[in-house]
């Protein structure tokens, strides 16, 4: 499938998915969407790519192993859910800063857990996809 099309349009559709996986990350806690669904929208985009262009490539775009994304996002996210025990809440209690961000609006722990989640997910699937490929 390494038609020149397919690699075009990879190319583009890369930027592309990324930009709405973070869409659907931020908008995910009061619509649907969040850490899961997006970070399995960016894991297609590289994917994708990774089918047009070829592994290796991708690899080289990533810069690092996906597998190093898993901790990082399990550390944001139980201490986004440790946070609340700092000022005396329960764990996974919903903190929220008084004044909203510009662009993204209301930022609580919710937004830091579901970030971890995106991160989990990514690395998860690459790493699981990368390593089915690289046997065949």
């Amino acid at each position: 499938m390494k038609t020149i099309i397919f690699k075009t349009a990879s190319t583009y559709l890369l930027p592309l998915l990324i930009l709405f996986s973070v869409f659907i990350l931020l908008r995910g806690h009061y619509l649907p969407g969040g850490g899961f669904v997006g970070g399995l929208i960016a894991s297609i985009a590289f994917v994708i790519h990774s089918f047009a262009n070829g592994l290796e490539q991708t690899k080289s775009l990533i810069k690092f192993h996906p597998g190093f994304l898993m901790p990082i996002g399990l550390c944001i996210a139980l201490l986004s859910g440790a946070a609340p025990l700092l000022v005396g809440q329960s764990f996974m209690t919903g903190l929220w800063f008084e004044d909203p961000l510009p662009v993204i609006g209301m930022v609580g722990s919710a937004l830091f857990f579901d970030t971890g989640v995106y991160l989990v997910v990514i690395g998860v699937t690459l790493t699981i996809i990368f390593t089915i490929s690289e046997t065949l």
